[in-house]
């Protein structure tokens, strides 16, 4: 896969909504310390991303091999029944933003570091979509990240990286040892073409998530993606 990359992104924080987010009211002693570290963020922010089309080389039972790398998910296998090409994605608030947190003591004011940090990388996975968009005209899509499901455990976060290519030295992104991302607020994940709609949220049954998207259904897995007789 050629990476392309996305670092030419847009950062206006939207002070009104940060304030919502953190329930600051109007009258709150607290919104110049919050305005500061918005200042202080947009001055070294670059947030950032990466992507590419790869094309599907073999469909077995529960994996797919693209491009070379192998994937192993059932529900990755079954989503991408009549594709032939994917979009590997990489989004992140960037290691200047992240180096600038680190560097926060104050439990509160970290806590509204990181939410500038989410912001960011909002912004750089908005720039993204919209560059692929833009570029290759993909249709309806749907996505999955490793991790968000069991059937696709976090571990599959290597053959991603693997897949897009050197990742830190494109965005600055690496992966621990426990396939966590550092920065740590950063997503990836994998674009398909599919008619209809998915969301992994459909097949978690996690009950309040702060990021569910859509309501669990206990019988979406047997119907979809059980092995048939």
């Amino acid at each position: 896969m050629e990476p392309i990359l996305v670092d030419q992104v847009d950062l206006t924080i939207d002070t009104e909504s940060l304030f919502a987010r953190l329930r600051l009211p109007a009258d709150s002693p607290y919104r110049p310390e919050v305005m500061r570290l918005v200042h202080e963020a947009q001055a070294i922010a670059r947030p950032k991303g990466v992507y590419g089309v790869a094309y599907i080389e073999e469909k077995g039972e529960d994996h797919v091999v693209i491009e070379g790398i192998r994937f192993d998910s059932r529900v990755l296998r079954v989503n991408l029944e009549e594709a032939n090409r994917v979009f590997p994605q990489i989004a992140t608030c960037g290691v200047e933003l992240h180096q600038w947190s680190e560097s926060i003591e104050d439990v509160l004011f970290s806590y509204w570091a990181d939410a500038i940090k989410e912001m960011a990388l909002r912004a750089a996975g908005t720039a993204v979509n919209a560059q692929l968009e833009e570029r290759f005209r993909p249709g309806k899509t749907s996505r999955m990240s490793p991790g968000s499901l069991a059937d696709w455990p976090i571990r599959q976060q290597r053959p991603l990286f693997d897949l897009v290519g050197d990742v830190e030295a494109l965005i600055g992104v690496r992966l621990t040892d426990s396939f966590l991302m550092v920065p740590n607020k950063s997503t990836s994940g994998i674009r398909f073409p599919k008619e209809g709609s998915f969301e992994s949220c459909q097949l978690c049954p996690r009950e309040s998530c702060p990021g569910r998207r859509a309501r669990f259904d206990p019988t979406l897995y047997e119907r979809e993606y059980g092995h048939k007789a």
